[in-house]
């Protein structure tokens, strides 16, 4: 940012040591924080606040050795602060991993202490977190993208120490001051939510055939089941009434178990007394296909994953009328269950608005 500039703004000002009200509501259970640093935060900022699902932003200087520095310390006397912007998001409608793809679309990730034009330490990219499982999560995240670059990923991954707010001038920046400078073009915010299908009510849109790749038959060989290979790589069907989640009615997500691919919510899970996990329908349409099936002289609907395309099981026309009349009825094999309160840390709080 123009060192110049700033001079003659902020000189005098007290810092905003309160945070901002928040702009949008969200359940507080579902309300988290983390902090990102990607180079100047005034166009930091006015990028993630684009993002729906984020709740409110402040900026700040955050894991440095010096305490409470100001703007000009932290620009010229190696106080080791990086310039930062606290995020408090809504994981029901974006998920700290899809936060981190938002924030990896507009970052340098192998510059070093560089972002666009500006140059120091306090320029550096780094993600730092308060809750421990968002560790894992930013990890993975910057494993992907790791495989997109020879170079080494700078962009840091460390727990906060320490976030000191910036002087009021700073917060919110370009909102005040809609023609001042920015290193990254704002309208990368609209394109990720198209893309991501964020602020979006079609699940089918937040589930992407191409995030949840099938792993080759030799592999699967080795990392699943003999039940598990035999019911999604060859049709069997288990025994019902002792598989594992015929009596399961906890609140929580079904994915196939080759590929991760959201197939089934808690919320459309029923007892039908039948020995398999019920379900009145799929999390969307799309993530299954159906198929005639003839076997046995029975004439029936398998359903098989659309991604890894594993036999999950059949569909009948004897569920419930008041949910539509389906009874999708599934080996447990197929899936693997994710409960509620684990969806972000293993990167499906996209999904947790099915469950409102």
């Amino acid at each position: 940012m123009p060192i110049g500039q700033e001079d003659k703004m902020v000189n005098g000002e007290e810092k905003d040591m309160t945070t901002k009200q928040e702009s949008r509501k969200a359940s507080e259970k579902d309300l988290h924080t983390i902090y990102l640093a990607g180079g100047c935060f005034w166009g930091m900022e006015a990028y993630v606040k684009r993002l729906p699902g984020v709740s409110s932003t402040d900026v700040g200087y955050a894991n440095g050795n010096t305490e409470n520095p100001t703007y000009e310390e932290v620009c010229h006397n190696n106080t080791g602060h990086a310039e930062t912007v606290k995020v408090v998001y809504d994981t029901s409608r974006i998920s700290t991993d899809m936060l981190l793809d938002g924030f990896f679309k507009v970052v340098d990730p192998i510059s070093v202490n560089r972002q666009g034009n500006d140059r120091g330490s306090q320029y550096r990219s780094g993600i730092y977190y308060v809750d421990e499982a968002d560790k894992t999560v930013a990890e993975a995240a910057v494993t992907r993208l790791q495989r997109k670059y020879k170079a080494s990923i700078a962009t840091e991954v460390l727990p906060l120490d320490n976030f000191y707010m910036a002087e009021k001038y700073h917060q919110d920046y370009l909102d005040k001051n809609p023609n001042g400078y920015c290193h990254i073009n704002l309208s990368d915010a609209d394109e990720f939510a198209k893309e991501s299908g964020l602020g979006s009510d079609d699940v089918a849109a937040l589930i992407k055939t191409e995030d949840y790749p099938a792993p080759s038959d030799t592999v699967l060989k080795e990392i699943l089941t003999d039940i598990q290979y035999r019911v999604t790589q060859k049709g069997d069907t288990e025994h019902p009434y002792t598989n594992e989640y015929a009596d399961n009615f906890e609140k929580g997500l079904y994915v196939d178990i080759v590929t991760g691919e959201p197939l089934f919510s808690s919320a459309d899970k029923f007892e039908s007394g039948c020995g398999w996990p019920s379900f009145s329908k799929p999390v969307a349409a799309e993530v299954v296909k159906e198929n005639p099936d003839s076997s046995f002289n029975m004439s029936r609907t398998e359903v098989r994953s659309r991604a890894g395309d594993s036999h999950l099981g059949h569909v009948f026309n004897d569920g419930p009328k008041e949910s539509g009349g389906l009874r999708y009825c599934i080996n447990s094999a197929s899936v693997r269950f994710i409960p509620y309160d684990r969806l972000e840390a293993e990167g499906y709080g996209f999904l947790k608005s099915i469950f409102n």
